[in-house]
C-alpha cells in the first residue's frame, strides 16, 4: 500500500520534529537527559509539590520515564519526595535543585519568551489559535479512530 502525506502535513511534521530536536540539543548542551530536563522544566513551571503523574500527563510522557528522571534527580540531591494522598508523591526541589534549575532551565525560559517577544502580538495569537485548532480537530478525529481487535502490529 502506498500512502503519501500531503505537503502541509509533511511540512508540519518536519517542523514538529525539528523543534523536538532543538529541545533535545538544548538538553544535551545542558548535560541533562531529555527526561531530567522535562522534570526540572515542569518543577519550574508548576512549582514545588507537583506530582509525577501530573508531569507525565502534561508532557505526554510515560510515568516510568518521569519516575526514572525523578530517581536520578533525587539520588543527586536535587529533589526530595513528599508523600501525598494514596500513592501520590509530591516533588520538591532542594536548595541545590533550585540552583540547578536557575542555572539550566531559567535561560531556556528566557529564550522561549524572547521568541514570542520578537513576534507581533497578532502573529503569536494566530500561531496559538491555529495550533489549538489543529490539536482540537486531531483529538476529535482520533476519538473515533478504529482500534485493532488483535492488539498488536497488523499487516
Amino acid at each position: 500500500m502506498e500512502l503519501k502525506q500531503g505537503r502541509e502535513l509533511e511540512a508540519f511534521n518536519s517542523m514538529y520534529r525539528e523543534l523536538d530536536g532543538m529541545y533535545h540539543e538544548i538538553a544535551l548542551k545542558l548535560e541533562l537527559s531529555d527526561s531530567v530536563f522535562l522534570v526540572l522544566y515542569a518543577l519550574v513551571e508548576f512549582g514545588d509539590g507537583c506530582l509525577q503523574n501530573d508531569i507525565a500527563k502534561y508532557y505526554f510522557i510515560s510515568k516510568q520515564t518521569v519516575h526514572s528522571a525523578v530517581k536520578s534527580l533525587e539520588a543527586k540531591g536535587y529533589l526530595s519526595l513528599r508523600k501525598g494522598k494514596r500513592r501520590d508523591m509530591h516533588l520538591d526541589l532542594t536548595p541545590a535543585g533550585r540552583r540547578l534549575a536557575e542555572e539550566k532551565i531559567a535561560p531556556v525560559l528566557t529564550l522561549e519568551n524572547s521568541v514570542f517577544a520578537e513576534m507581533a502580538p497578532e502573529e503569536s495569537q494566530a500561531l496559538l489559535a491555529l495550533t489549538r485548532k489543529y490539536v482540537s480537530l486531531f483529538r476529535e478525529k482520533t476519538a473515533h479512530f478504529p482500534v485493532s481487535e488483535r492488539g498488536g502490529d497488523s499487516q
